[in-house]
């Protein structure tokens, strides 16, 4: 009995030592210099770590001095082996008396969004389908096969080159539909094997960098549609979005454009430019600048591959000017997918909102059929894909009602559109916040 006594009060002294924390200390260290975060009531500084962490330092540094529980969750297909670069990292917990969320989010909500990813869990929908991925990367390679066929047979004429170059932009599309895919880590088991494909895909079939990837996709799922948080809503004064940045530049008599015109000098910078010129300057001098050697011999090998096949036909300039045309047609493609579900959304600076609270306020869906996912990679479930970055994009329809019914629940609205309208909405809401700008301009 003496020595169970004196095992209980070894413990309870071993527990006495671990350093509690409150709310209002964490959230102090929030600064890229001083970065602490909660997961599971632990706390963890993860200040010299974040500079390793593969998805890059700056996800990590917009979680800081918060409750990332949900965010851990959502981007780590194997938290349980994180856990194991976490614990190092443990410096205490928080205090007995201090809520589990911080900043007053609704407790039960995030439970039961949790229990909900529990039951998706249970329902096995965060198990990939061999079979869907397999025949979508075939039918990519079989539109290259397809693009050399053609010029092989047909020769260079011009309607044959805007066939090829039409066959080669829906290429090029998918294929960046399916990097994204294994860029989320939702095929397979082991990350590692998601990273392999991914820089297959992204670097051979695109000539991209799958690290500059990471680094910049991963902020915008953390923090979608928060500015100085989501790269995708830093439009470097080209564009003003939502209702906060255009009266701030209107007040601060800021005019680098004429942002009253922008919902129509979109369609001359936006869709035309994001992939053949911005694009590739930022991922290239990404790669060089970072030495991401390894992604730079993968983008290497997909210039290499689209040369040799389509020099002897066309020559060197031909085919840089056919790229380029291909990589024009992309970039439509891509920026009206990619910024329908965001753009006419809520864009501001941070709230601190809860998980589901603050994906729903950023994106929305547009209504399924056949042809819209084909289209968007299922980027149609944009909803869905923020909450289970992870989740295989196949399952997102069986999540779908599960996903409404929290929503309705707790009164969170779940925006869903008809795919025309959601273009028209891009140029609706550029036009209103351009409004708004123009009147702060004028008379604040």
């Amino acid at each position: 009995m003496g020595k169970g006594g004196e095992k209980g009060e070894e413990s309870g002294e071993c527990k006495a030592q671990i350093p509690l924390y409150t709310w209002e200390e964490i959230q102090k260290h929030n600064l890229r210099t001083d970065m602490w975060l909660v997961i599971e009531r632990k706390v963890y500084n993860v200040t010299r770590w974040a500079n390793r962490h593969p998805g890059g330092h700056r996800v990590i540094s917009h979680c800081a001095g918060e409750d990332a529980t949900d965010a851990f969750q959502a981007f780590h297909i194997n938290p349980t082996l994180v856990q194991k670069f976490l614990k190092p990292l443990l410096i205490g917990e928080l205090a007995p008396g201090e809520p589990s969320q911080d900043r007053d989010k609704n407790s039960q909500l995030v439970e039961d969004f949790r229990t909900l990813r529990k039951t998706a869990e249970d329902m096995n929908l965060f198990r990939a389908s061999p079979l869907f991925f397999s025949l979508y990367l075939a039918h990519i390679i079989a539109m290259e096969a397809l693009a050399w066929l053609l010029v092989s047979y047909f020769g260079t004429g011009w309607i044959t080159t805007l066939f090829l170059a039409f066959i080669l932009a829906t290429s090029q599309a998918q294929a960046g539909w399916l990097q994204h895919d294994f860029g989320h880590l939702s095929v397979f088991k082991k990350s590692s094997w998601n990273h392999l494909v991914h820089k297959f895909l992204i670097g051979h079939l695109k000539g991209a960098s799958a690290n500059w990837w990471n680094h910049r996709h991963f902020q915008h799922h953390a923090k979608p549609n928060i500015f100085k948080k989501d790269p995708d809503v830093n439009m470097l004064h080209v564009f003003v979005l939502g209702d906060t940045q255009p009266v701030e530049y209107g007040k601060k008599k800021l005019k680098y454009l004429p942002y009253n015109h922008q919902h129509e000098y979109f369609f001359l910078i936006f869709p035309p430019l994001l992939i053949p010129v911005y694009f590739q300057i930022q991922i290239i001098s990404t790669m060089i600048k970072r030495r991401f050697w390894a992604d730079l011999a993968w983008a290497f090998s997909y210039y290499m591959r689209y040369f040799i096949t389509y020099i002897p036909f066309y020559g060197v300039l031909g085919s840089l000017s056919l790229l380029t045309f291909v990589r024009f047609l992309e970039s439509h493609w891509f920026v009206w997918v990619t910024q329908m579900n965001h753009i006419p959304m809520e864009i501001d600076f941070e709230k601190h909102k809860d998980w589901l609270s603050s994906q729903l306020a950023a994106t929305c869906n547009i209504e399924q059929s056949f042809f819209n996912d084909w289209f968007t990679g299922h980027l149609n479930f944009q909803i869905e894909h923020h909450l289970f970055p992870t989740m295989p994009r196949h399952n997102f329809w069986k999540v779908k009602p599960l996903v409404k019914s929290l929503c309705a629940k707790y009164g969170v609205q779940y925006e869903e559109k008809p795919l025309g309208k959601a273009f028209v909405d891009i140029i609706g809401s550029l036009k209103k916040s351009g409004d708004l700008w123009l009147d702060a301009y004028l008379y604040k």
